[in-house]
């Protein structure tokens, strides 16, 4: 038992042995380190202020209180139409020797093909065409149709073909038949 106890006082006396009194040098590191705690909360806290800032745009707007509307004395003011503008004809009107027969529906631009459902009337290869749209605008004769991959002359209202076109069609397009 003796020896437990020597060996206990030993270790109490190396334990007081590591524990030496700071310096001036270790003061200043940790004061240092301490410092550089507060710097890094300094620079949370405008963080902090802008969530609040935020938060107090959140308000609801007041309303202001409108005056009662006295009933017999408003008379409802009337617009008539201006004039009709002359010699611009719109956008779905055909010009006079055209015929609106149908519409393009696709455009396959590896083939250059169009498909179009024809609404009235009957198209034939060798009729005159012009394609109108939003940014289309072209005239071709029609030189060949097909209908399930088969080629065909002649049309009818009601039917889906592909037709090969010159230039780019799009969807929408409006096909006339040139008279």
């Amino acid at each position: 038992m003796a020896k437990k106890a020597k060996a206990k006082a030993r270790s109490s006396a190396k334990k007081k042995a590591v524990k030496k009194p700071v310096g001036k040098k270790a003061a200043k590191k940790k004061a240092g380190k301490k410092k550089a705690v507060a710097k890094k909360k300094a620079a949370k806290k405008p963080a902090k202020k802008k969530a609040a800032k935020k938060s107090a745009r959140k308000k609801t707007p007041v309303k202001a209180k409108t005056a009662p509307r006295s009933v017999g004395a408003a008379q409802p003011t009337i617009v008539e139409p201006g004039p009709q503008p002359v010699g611009i004809p719109s956008v779905e009107e055909p010009a006079e020797h055209e015929q609106a027969v149908g519409t393009v529906t696709h455009y396959y631009s590896h083939l250059e093909v169009a498909v179009v459902q024809l609404n009235t009337g009957t198209l034939s290869v060798g009729n005159t065409i012009r394609i109108k749209g939003h940014t289309t605008d072209f005239t071709q004769q029609v030189e060949s149709m097909e209908y399930e991959h088969g080629h065909i002359d002649q049309a009818s209202a009601g039917q889906s073909f592909g037709l090969r076109v010159k230039e780019h069609a799009r969807e929408h397009d409006i096909v006339y038949l040139v008279k």
